[in-house]
This record gives C-alpha cells, structure tokens and sequence, in this order.
C-alpha cells in the first residue's frame, strides 16, 4: 500500500535534548538504522523518522491514510507543545489536508434513542463517509455542544494540533465505543451506560436525545480486535459495547471466554453466540458499580496451567489495577498478550464511557 507522508524541519539549540525525551518514552518503537544521527519508529498508526544537523532537525511522519497521517502529526506537535510551551513555529509539507476541518471529524445526527437494558441506552446516528469508521479502532471521542448554542467544532491549526472551543462554546468531550456501524446505510449505534445518582453528561444526553439532534465525532482510535487462537474477554457493563464488537468480529478458529460484570440477570444484553464462544454474566446484586471486585476474584480463581493466548480487560480503576497486577505479575504475561484499560474510575464526576486509562 502506498504510504502518504509530510515533513517538517525544527530548529532550536535544545532540539536534541528534547528529541532524546521523545526517543526515551517510545523505545519500544524504534527500529535500529545504524546511522547515529537518524532515528525510525514504527507506531500503530504509522512511522517517524529523525534527521539532525547541527541545531536542527528534520521529522518526517509517514502513514496508510490521512486520518493516520493526521494523528502522527498531532503526536509530534504534541510532544514540541508539551516540553517547549509550543509547537516552535511547525508547519507540514506534503500530504494530507490543510488547516481547517480534521479529516477525523464528522458530524453526526441522532436517528433514535432506545433503552436496551435498565442501565443502557442506544442512540443511532446518522453520518456520511463513515467507513473509515469502521477500522484502526473501537473508539471514537464524542463532542457535545452546550445546550441551546450553535456548536463550535475543533479545526486543524497548521502545526497539526487541534484548536478547541472554549468558555461558553467548549464542548463535552467523552470516549465511547461503536457498537455497530453500517457505512452503506450511513448509521452508526453508541451503547451509553447509565449511571444513577452521578453527573454523567453524555448519559444524560443519551436518555434525553431526540430525533435532528447533532453532536460531533473524532477517531477512530484505540485498540480493535485481538488476535489470538484463545481470547479472554473481562468487563463491566461500561465495556459491554467493545466486547460484543470484539465477538462479532472474531476469526472463526479462534476461541474466545468472556466475564462480564453487571448488577442483575436484567442487564445482560444480546452479544454474538457460537460454538466458539463463552459467556459467563457475574452480578452485583445491588453493590455498587467499582465495588464488588468480581471480575479479579474470578480471575485469579483460574487454572495458571491454562493460560489464555491474550487478555482484553476494560473495567472500573480499581479493578483494572487488580488485573493488570494479575495478568502481569502473577501469571507472567507479556505486553503483547494483553490490554488492560480503565473505563472509569469511581468517585470520578462527569466520567461516562471509555474515559482515561492506561494499559
């Protein structure tokens, strides 16, 4: 497949000590050139390499398409912005869209909204030119505007971050997964887990959408689906959505076990069956969500001897630590064989999907 690409050249007397901060935090990337000044990473969504002389120094970022291309960008002005107090004056050359509109941008309209379970709501949108959508992640960031107020979306500045509304235009941002998209039919579904007695605005929006109401959209991004021959799948209900699209997408010789955690039989939604796939519901029983500490408990109930071929796991904050700490440290798993990520973090406000995390 042919690569697009852009440049940019920086200058400045402390660009090797800045670029050796980004070298340290993506070693695990980098591919050995065996030419002292020239570095080469391989990222998931695409390749940089590093060219200095004297006081400068050339970056170049190469990617499959313009929404990858867009997110390497975004990376390396994103790195100049975090240690120098700015972009240092970045301007791309080459491929990809000019400032203005992000090529991951896409404005979305509210079809239905429906409740499928006591604690979820569905909301079906409407979109065009959603079937770079459906690859390169499960994740998608949604952007609501402040009720009442035409909505100001993100542009593109020149150096490639995203410049964003604010004071009485700033947007609600939150992550959530696609459950399911058909970029034939220009729809797509987002599953929104709510939760009683919390400040949870895109919830909020969730129950109250109607018909011709428009928000926003960014990705796709975050992990898609693993490849293994033995798949294990743990979550609560705020990943229900990213494992019933995982099981829907899965390769047909490969075998997959899911643990998900909800209150009661009431919230079990419908997720893809088969004679290679097997679910097993574990209840709260009116414990409070981020309490119960039933997904580690059974995990560490499992026979070590039987270890699966990759762990996904997308939880609570204290459950995703006890995970990691399990899948990590007690069974030994290396990084490639598993992603554990916080979905939320109780005592949090104003979380409500796939926010934050770490693997």
């Amino acid at each position: 497949m042919d690569q697009l690409s852009a440049q940019t050249r920086i200058r400045d007397a402390a660009i090797k000590s800045v670029m050796d901060r980004l070298r340290a935090e993506h070693c695990e990337f980098e591919i050995d050139t065996g030419v002292a000044d020239q570095w080469e990473f391989r990222t998931h969504y695409g390749s940089l390499s590093a060219r200095f002389d004297d006081e400068s120094v050339l970056i170049q970022v190469a990617a499959e398409d313009e929404t990858c291309l867009a997110y390497m960008k975004m990376a390396v002005a994103g790195h100049f912005s975090e240690h120098f107090g700015t972009t240092k004056g970045i301007r791309w050359q080459g491929d990809g869209s000019d400032a203005g509109t992000p090529v991951f941008f896409r404005e979305i309209t509210v079809m239905s909204s429906m409740r499928i379970s006591p604690h979820m709501q569905r909301v079906r949108f409407a979109g065009n030119d959603l079937g770079r959508f459906g690859r390169g992640g499960l994740h998608v960031r949604l952007l609501l505007p402040p009720h009442g107020r035409q909505p100001v979306w993100p542009t593109t500045g020149a150096d490639g971050l995203l410049a964003w509304s604010s004071g009485e235009d700033a947007l609600v941002v939150r992550v959530y997964t696609i459950r399911a998209l058909d970029a034939a039919s220009g729809w797509l579904d987002v599953d929104f887990v709510l939760h009683p007695g919390r400040e949870t605005p895109a919830a909020a929006f969730a129950e109250k959408a109607f018909p011709g109401e428009v928000i926003g959209m960014i990705g796709p991004g975050g992990g898609g689906v693993p490849e293994a021959e033995n798949l294990l799948l743990l979550g609560d209900e705020t990943a229900l959505p990213a494992i019933g699209r995982i099981l829907e997408h899965l390769s047909p010789s490969t075998r997959a076990e899911a643990l998900i955690e909800v209150d009661g039989p009431e919230d079990r939604v419908s997720l893809a069956t088969g004679k290679n796939i097997d679910i097993t519901w574990l209840y709260r029983h009116g414990r409070e969500a981020g309490t119960a500490g039933l997904l580690p408990t059974v995990l560490r109930q499992r026979n070590r001897m039987a270890l699966p071929g990759y762990v996904w796991a997308g939880c609570e904050f204290g459950d995703f630590r006890e995970i990691r700490k399990i899948v990590r440290k007690e069974w030994g798993l290396p990084r490639d064989r598993h992603l554990v990520t916080a979905y939320w973090r109780r005592g949090a406000q104003g979380e409500d999907g796939a926010d934050g995390g770490e693997e």
